[in-house]
C-alpha cells in the first residue's frame, strides 16, 4: 500500500510547494492583532514594579503616591490581591497546574530573585500607569543571594529527574567507565555555556477579560491556548468552558511562550480587581526575568576510542543553576546518547540552587547544547587521529538508535553528509587545520551533525464543507510566525480538492478543538495530521449519502470502494463512475458536512492507510517499535581577525531530513531562522548576572547581542527527501528545533580548523579567541 495519501502525487497538489504565506497581506498591513491589540471597551493598563534585591523579605510597601497619581485605578500587591484557588507554591498545586516554576511572587512577603514582582499598578493610560509603578516604595529586609553553580556557597546535588521530570537525572547503559579506562584513545573535555535568553521581537503580553463575573476571555502571548488554559482553569478554580484564551498571531516565542508564567495570572487577577478589562505587556527588561531562560551550564565529555577512531565508551556529566523551588535542567545526555554507534553510557547531572527565576524550554532544550560538546569532542577526535570530521562521524554511524536499541523510523543522514558536503565544497578543505588563508584572515571550515526527536502528541481538527465550493477547517492550534496558518490551508486545499483561495484556516482559540503547543516541533505533524483525517471524515460520511443515493452513479456501491480525489467521488476501479461533490450535497439538500478527527504525532498512527470514519489504520507495535528522530548536517565557513579577534560566518550549508516537508518556501526559512539563532549562541549572545547581586546587567538589546544581516551570509539549504511511514498519518517530523541543534559546533569547528585552537567556552567573544592566538 502507498505511504502517501494518493490525491499528493496529482498535478495540481499544493503541499510541498513554496506557496507564499496566506497571512502575509494582514502581516504587512498591520490588520494581524497581536495579544497586545484588541482594543476592549473600558480597557486599563498594568504595569509591574519589581523588587530591587534577589534575595530577602519584603518590610514595606507603602502605595499611598502611587494611589494619589491621576489615572490610576489600584495598586496591588500580595496584601490585597485576589485569592487563587490554586497556586504552584506547594508541589500538588504545580503539577495541576502545569506551571513551569514552582512559586508565583506577590504571593507572600517572600525575595527570591531579582525583577520579582511586587506591586501591579493598574491605571486609565500606560503613561500613567507607568509613572505610578516608580512611585511604589518598598523597604526590603536584604540577604546575600546566590548568583550561580560558580559561587562557593552553592550546595550541588543530583536530581532524580531533569526537564520537568521527563528524563532520569543519572542514565547508564554498559560500563563506560570500564570501558573508557581502557580505550587506547582518550578524551576528556569541558564546555561551559552563559544564559541565554529567548528575546522574541514580540514581548510577553496578557489582555485579561471579565466579560462576567463567571467568564474569562484572556488575549494571551501564548505557544498554545489549549495548555494555557489548562494552566488558568486549575489556578482558578473554574469550569473549562468559562475560560477562554485566545492567540490570533505570535511574535516569536523559542520556548518562552510555551508555559504560563507569573505575569498572565497576574493580569487575570487584576483585571478581576478593577472590575475591567487590563492589559499588561512586560518591557524589554521584565523580559530577562519573567519568561524563563536557558540555563548557565558546565558539561564534561570523556570519549573512549579505539585506534581507528570507533567509540568504545562515552561519559557526560553536567553541572546547571536551577531556581530556589524548581529541578528544571536541560537533558543533554539524550543526543550525546544516540548519535553515533557507542557501546557503552552514562549520565548524570548535578544541580545548584540560586537565587534566580526559573530556567526553561529554549529552542532545541537539550539537543543544542549537547551537541555542541558531542560534536566539538568528535572533531577532536578527528584532530587526533588525522582523519576528515565526516570520516569520524561515518566510522561512528549508527544503524539503529543505541540508546533504545530499536530500529529508526527513517533516517537520512547519511544522505544529508553527501550533498551537503557537496553543496559547500567539503572537498576543497585543506586537512591541516591553521594553514588556509585569505589576507589578514584566517580561515576555517566545520560541520557537524543534528538530530532532533519526534515527540509524541495529539491533537483535533474539525473541516467543514460547503456545497457552494468553500470550506473553513478550525484547530486550536498557534503560529509562532512559522507558517502554520499557511501550510494548514495548503492540507486543507490538497486533502479537499479546492483552491487555496476557496479554504480559510482557523487557531488560535480554546473555543476550537484542541491542539498542542507550537513546540517541540509537533504542531505542523500533529495539527496537519487532524486536519488530513478531518478531511477524510467528511468524505466518509458523503460517500455513505452517495451509495445510499438512487440518483448517484455510486449508488449501491461498497464504501470501502468509493474514494475522494479533487472534490470528486469515484469507484476506484472505474473513476469514470462517480460525481462532484457539490452535485451530491446539492440533490441531498445538505448545506454543508463537518469532519472531526484526531491526528496523533508519534506511535500508533501511520501514514499511507486508507482513512476511515474512526481515523487511519495504525499498527502500534510496529510503530512503537521504532525510534523517531529528524536528522540532518550543517557546513560553515569563517573567516578570523586573530589581530582583532573577530569571527564571521562567510558561507552556511544546512541539508536536512525531516519527512515530509509542507511548504519548502516557510521551511527554508524555519531552518534560516534556525541556524541564526544558533550563530548568536555560539559568537556573541550571553546573559551576564552580576555574581554578588545576581542581578542581570545587559537585560536589554542594545548589550544583550543577537545577529542582524551584516553577520549572516546568504545561507543554503536543502532537504533530503525522506518517507517515514510510522510517525503521523502526514509523514511530518517537525523542523523547528532540528535548525539549531549541531550549529554551534559546526561554527566552532570552523573555527577550530582556522586557528588550530579549541575554543570550548561560549560565546566565542574577540577576547577569547585573542587570548587563545596570544597563548600559542
Amino acid at each position: 500500500m502507498s505511504s502517501e495519501p494518493q490525491f499528493f502525487d496529482q498535478p495540481g497538489g499544493v503541499v510541498g510547494k513554496p506557496l507564499v504565506r496566506v497571512e502575509g497581506r494582514e502581516k504587512v498591513t498591520g490588520k494581524a492583532k497581536y495579544s497586545a491589540e484588541f482594543p476592549l471597551p473600558g480597557l486599563t493598563y498594568g504595569v509591574l514594579a519589581t523588587s530591587t534585591i534577589a534575595k530577602g523579605k519584603i518590610q514595606n510597601i507603602d502605595t499611598t503616591a502611587a494611589a494619589r497619581e491621576p489615572g490610576v485605578i489600584a495598586v496591588l500587591t500580595h496584601q490585597n490581591l485576589p485569592k487563587l484557588a490554586k497556586t504552584p507554591n506547594d508541589a500538588a498545586g504545580k503539577k495541576d497546574i502545569g506551571a513551569p516554576m514552582g512559586f508565583l511572587p506577590m504571593t507572600s512577603d517572600e525575595i527570591f530573585y531579582s525583577a520579582q514582582p511586587v506591586a501591579m499598578v493598574v491605571a486609565d493610560t500606560l503613561d500613567h500607569a507607568i509613572h505610578a509603578a516608580t512611585l511604589v516604595k518598598v523597604t526590603y529586609q536584604a540577604e546575600k543571594p546566590i548568583a550561580s553553580f560558580h559561587d562557593s556557597r552553592a550546595e550541588l546535588f543530583n536530581p532524580a529527574k531533569v526537564q520537568d521530570g521527563k528524563e532520569d537525572g543519572h542514565k547508564r547503559r554498559g560500563d563506560a567507565k570500564s570501558a573508557f579506562a581502557s580505550a587506547p584513545i582518550q578524551l576528556t573535555a569541558t564546555y561551559t555555556h552563559p544564559v541565554y535568553n529567548h528575546n522574541p521581537m514580540e514581548p510577553g503580553s496578557t489582555t485579561a477579560h471579565w466579560e462576567a463575573p463567571d467568564r474569562l476571555t484572556v488575549y494571551e502571548s501564548t505557544q498554545g491556548v489549549t495548555r494555557t488554559q489548562s494552566s488558568l482553569v486549575a489556578m482558578l478554580g473554574m469550569p473549562r468552558e468559562q475560560v477562554r484564551v485566545i492567540t490570533k498571531y505570535i511574535g516569536g516565542g523559542f520556548g518562552c511562550k510555551g508555559s504560563t508564567w507569573p505575569h498572565t495570572i497576574l493580569t487575570i487577577q487584576a483585571a478581576k480587581a478593577v472590575g475591567r478589562p487590563v492589559k499588561l505587556m512586560l518591557t524589554r527588561k521584565q523580559m530577562f526575568t519573567s519568561m524563563g531562560h536557558r540555563e548557565d551550564q558546565s558539561q564534561t565529555v570523556q570519549l573512549g576510542a579505539t585506534a581507528d577512531g570507533k567509540l568504545t565508551a562515552l561519559i557526560h556529566t553536567k553541572v546547571s543553576t536551577t531556581s530556589p523551588w524548581d529541578n528544571y535542567a536541560e537533558s543533554n545526555s539524550k543526543i550525546i546518547d544516540l548519535l553515533y554507534a557507542t557501546p557503552t553510557f552514562e549520565a548524570s547531572y548535578e544541580m545548584a540552587r540560586a537565587n534566580v527565576m526559573t530556567s526553561t524550554f529554549m529552542r532545541a532544550p537539550g539537543e543544542a547544547p549537547g551537541s555542541f560538546a558531542l560534536e566539538c569532542s568528535m572533531d577532536d577526535l578527528a584532530a587526533r587521529l588525522g582523519v576528515d570530521p565526516i570520516e569520524i562521524r561515518l566510522r561512528n554511524y549508527a544503524d539503529h538508535d543505541y540508546s533504545t536499541g530499536q530500529p529508526w523510523s527513517s533516517k537520512s543522514l547519511k544522505q544529508c553528509y553527501a550533498r551537503g558536503a557537496e553543496l559547500f565544497g567539503w572537498s576543497k578543505r585543506n586537512p591541516k587545520a591553521g594553514a588556509t588563508r585569505d589576507g589578514r584572515y584566517l580561515v576555517g571550515m566545520g560541520m557537524a551533525s543534528a538530530s532532533y526527536p519526534v515527540h509524541n502528541s495529539q491533537g483535533s481538527a474539525r473541516a467543514r464543507l460547503y456545497a457552494d465550493g468553500h470550506a473553513v477547517v478550525q484547530s486550536g492550534a498557534t503560529d509562532l510566525g512559522t507558517g502554520t496558518y499557511t501550510v494548514m490551508t495548503q492540507v486543507a486545499a490538497d486533502s479537499l480538492g479546492l483552491p487555496m483561495d476557496k479554504v480559510r484556516f482557523e487557531l488560535g482559540d480554546t473555543n476550537l478543538p484542541t491542539a498542542p503547543n507550537s513546540g517541540g516541533s509537533v504542531a505542523a505533524g500533529t495539527v496537519s495530521s487532524s486536519v488530513y483525517l478531518a478531511v477524510q471524515d467528511v468524505w466518509q460520511k458523503l460517500i455513505k449519502v452517495a451509495v445510499a443515493d438512487k440518483k448517484s452513479p455510486l449508488y449501491k456501491a461498497k464504501p470501502e470502494d468509493v474514494t475522494a480525489e479533487k472534490g470528486r467521488l469515484f469507484l476506484k476501479k472505474d473513476a469514470s463512475k462517480g460525481e462532484a461533490f457539490g452535485d451530491l450535497m446539492k440533490r441531498a439538500e445538505l448545506t454543508d458536512v463537518e469532519g472531526m478527527a484526531q491526528g496523533k504525532y508519534g506511535p500508533g498512527y501511520e501514514s499511507g492507510h486508507s482513512a476511515s470514519p474512526a481515523g487511519p489504520g495504525n499498527n502500534t507495535e510496529s510503530a512503537s517499535a521504532h525510534s523517531m528522530h529528524s536528522f540532518g548536517a550543517h557546513f560553515c565557513e569563517v573567516r578570523v581577525d586573530m589581530d582583532l579577534g573577530t569571527v564571521r560566518v562567510s558561507k552556511w550549508v544546512s541539508v536536512i531530513g525531516a519527512g515530509r516537508i509542507l511548504n519548502s518556501q516557510t521551511a527554508r526559512s524555519q531552518i534560516i531562522g534556525g541556524a541564526i539563532f544558533g550563530i548568536g549562541s555560539v559568537l556573541m549572545e550571553a546573559t551576564e548576572r552580576d555574581a554578588n547581586y545576581s542581578r542581570y546587567t545587559n537585560a536589554d538589546l542594545a548589550n544583550y547581542h543577537v545577529p542582524v544581516n551584516a553577520d549572516i551570509p546568504d545561507m543554503t539549504v536543502e532537504f533530503v527527501e525522506e518517507n517515514d511511514p510510522y510517525i503521523n498519518a502526514m509523514g511530518v517530523k517537525g523542523i523547528g528545533e532540528i535548525s539549531m541543534v549541531g550549529v554551534a559546533a559546526a561554527v566552532a569547528n570552523a573555527v577550530f580548523h582556522a586557528t588550530g585552537k579549541r575554543l570550548r567556552d561560549l560565546p566565542l567573544t574577540p577576547d577569547k579567541v585573542m587570548m587563545a592566538g596570544l597563548a600559542s
